[in-house]
């Protein structure tokens, strides 16, 4: 079998750092949050966002949805650092920048 294929990824609290993750998860995870999220702030609590993402993820990849949470997290400071979201405080949001 072979392995799946990687990507690197930022961290927005970790400028100049990057990770190594599943191309596939990502981009399923990605593409589900960019979905969901709205334009404008407030935006969605993580909590708010994995049950909005969890019907639209691909079952082979995320089998009962398990590690959303993790790859949630893993999207979200990415694409912070990219400047694709932005989040709000007390308690954490998101949204699309």
């Amino acid at each position: 079998m072979a392995k799946p294929e990687r990507i690197e990824i930022e961290n927005v609290l970790q400028p100049g750092k990057t990770y190594r993750v599943e191309a596939g998860k990502f981009a399923a995870m990605r593409d589900a949050m960019l979905a969901v999220l709205p334009t404008e702030a407030p935006g969605l609590t993580p909590g708010e966002i994995k049950a909005a993402v969890l019907p639209r993820l691909p079952e082979d990849l995320f089998p009962g949805g398990d590690k959303a949470g993790w790859w949630i997290k893993a999207v979200q400071l990415d694409q912070e650092a990219k400047g694709v979201l932005a989040r709000s405080t007390a308690p954490v949001r998101l949204y699309r920048a």
